[in-house]
């Protein structure tokens, strides 16, 4: 895809279908949880770049447990909207995890295949706890047995931008998500 003016850029946004301010007030009801969950231990929060970085810099700020975060790179998507159905870790965390109780902090479950690589990678690390929390949750194009520990939002089967998630990395900084228009040509 190649984006070259503003209304090429404005013309691929479909349909806003979660706004700012539900995605403010479902990170803040999140982080509570979290916060509960873990009682005052020291939590890992692990973001899946690039799509988790946004969502989990806000939901850091809201946690008011101890936390530290770390970075993971996997990815199934290219260019395209269609999952390549190939996961590839080409960041992982560099720290020993086993001291840790790690949240994963995903943008989308989708097929469900790069967390549940991602998940069993970490699991053989001996973290003292594992959960997964996502943004977004597309349970309909499950194709492994994978479900999230907590969603904020399930959505249809459609592609998704903002908020961190791209398209042929275009549309990370809406702060909405929106499905995606391709062209009608």
């Amino acid at each position: 895809m190649k984006i070259k003016n503003i209304d090429d850029y404005t013309n691929k946004i479909k349909q806003i279908i979660i706004t700012k301010e539900e995605i403010e007030t479902a990170i803040k009801k999140t982080a509570i949880k979290i916060d509960s969950i873990y009682d005052g231990k020291p939590i890992l929060l692990v973001s899946i770049l690039k799509g988790a970085f946004i969502f989990m810099a806000d939901l850091c700020r809201e946690v008011t447990v101890p936390c530290e975060i770390a970075f993971m790179c996997a990815k199934s998507y290219y260019s395209g909207t269609v999952s390549s159905g190939k996961v590839e870790i080409t960041m992982d965390i560099d720290k020993d995890i086993s001291r840790y109780h790690v949240v994963i902090v995903e943008d989308i479950i989708d097929t469900g295949r790069t967390l549940n690589d991602v998940v069993n990678l970490l699991k053989q690390r001996a973290p003292l706890s594992l959960n997964v929390i996502t943004l977004l949750d597309k349970p309909s194009r499950r194709i492994v047995d994978f479900q999230p520990d907590l969603a904020l939002f399930t959505i249809p089967d459609c592609f998704v931008i903002g908020y961190g998630l791209d398209c042929g990395e275009y549309f990370r900084n809406l702060p909405y998500i929106a499905i995606y228009g391709e062209d009608d040509e």
